[in-house]
């Protein structure tokens, strides 16, 4: 493999623990970025989830990051490692279009809505309680959801969702 793109939407924005050669804001299109997987591992437990981000389609779009991977085949090994430890996401290739104009073929983690951790229709507010309770084996879910919001924000990409979750979750944590 030559070259490999990967689509950052959350996490991978502020972690994408892989060696990066390049980087641009990209636009994905029939996806939006949602609270919709429950989180067993990373950001809570078996017997309190938390919630994590994914790809769940739509008839929209998610603007996020798109990283060049400076070793491709590390890269993709650490993402598969990290993304699908439990099968909730798909590893799908989409494309993209780059800020500067170029459309590029993505490795992009999407939900599996078949899955057991599938969890797209809870409410904002359902949430938010969900999140400024729940810990994992990576911290607290707060910490997953803050860093991500922030990052999102420092790009110009705005995401109303994230800044309603954002501002409720610091209600609730007295933050």
């Amino acid at each position: 493999m030559d070259t490999l793109w990967v689509f950052g939407y959350g996490s991978l924005i502020w972690d994408p623990g892989f060696a990066v050669s390049e980087q641009e804001i990209a636009r994905l299109e029939g996806f939006h970025r949602s609270f919709c997987m429950w989180s067993i591992h990373h950001r809570g437990t078996q017997e309190d989830p938390g919630l994590v981000l994914a790809l769940d389609a739509a008839e929209t779009f998610c603007d996020g990051v798109a990283f060049r991977a400076a070793e491709p085949e590390a890269a993709l090994e650490y993402l598969r490692e990290r993304e699908l430890v439990s099968s909730a996401y798909l590893e799908e290739w989409h494309d993209i279009t780059l800020r500067d104009g170029r459309r590029v073929s993505a490795v992009c983690y999407v939900i599996n809505r078949d899955h057991v951790q599938y969890c797209g229709d809870l409410t904002l507010e359902r949430q938010a309680q969900v999140i400024a309770s729940a810990v994992g084996g990576r911290g607290p879910n707060t910490e997953y959801l803050f860093n991500t919001a922030k990052h999102i924000n420092d790009l110009g990409l705005p995401d109303a969702d994230l800044d309603w979750l954002y501002d409720r979750v610091k209600t609730l944590t007295g933050g």
